[in-house]
């Protein structure tokens, strides 16, 4: 998880993370906790996720008001839920994340991830 998210992200970033394998048979669920430079209140990053293309955001502050990986299961889209601000860190918010690794993660993702870099670099040189 470290090498992956230094590759994708920024080969600079710190990352403490605590991979878990639990038997499930789709599905990959992630606990999030990201410092930021600057301050962003948890409904802020809310809004700023529900803009976010391909992310849906579940997280209604009620019993069953956030995603599992089971009801991820089958579907396109990445979920995220369980938006707080962390108080052990300056400018700290966790997330909860569950997305159905066969069909975001393996697949689709590859094609988004192509599209974006057609979008951004073809087509400026054309």
């Amino acid at each position: 998880m470290v090498v992956e998210t230094k590759k994708i992200l920024d080969p600079k970033i710190k990352v403490s993370v605590t991979c878990v394998r639990v038997p499930v048979f789709v599905s990959h669920s992630e606990a999030i906790n990201i410092e930021l430079e600057r301050p962003l209140s948890a409904d802020q990053a809310h809004e700023l996720l529900r803009q976010s293309p391909g992310l849906m955001v579940v997280d209604k502050r009620e019993d069953g008001g956030y995603m599992t990986p089971l009801e991820a299961v089958g579907e396109y889209a990445t979920y995220v839920s369980r938006i707080r601000e962390d108080a052990t860190v300056e400018n700290g918010l966790n997330l909860w994340v569950v997305s159905d690794n066969l069909r975001k993660g393996a697949a689709l993702n590859s094609v988004q991830i192509a599209e974006v870099l057609t979008n951004r670099f073809l087509k400026k040189a054309a």
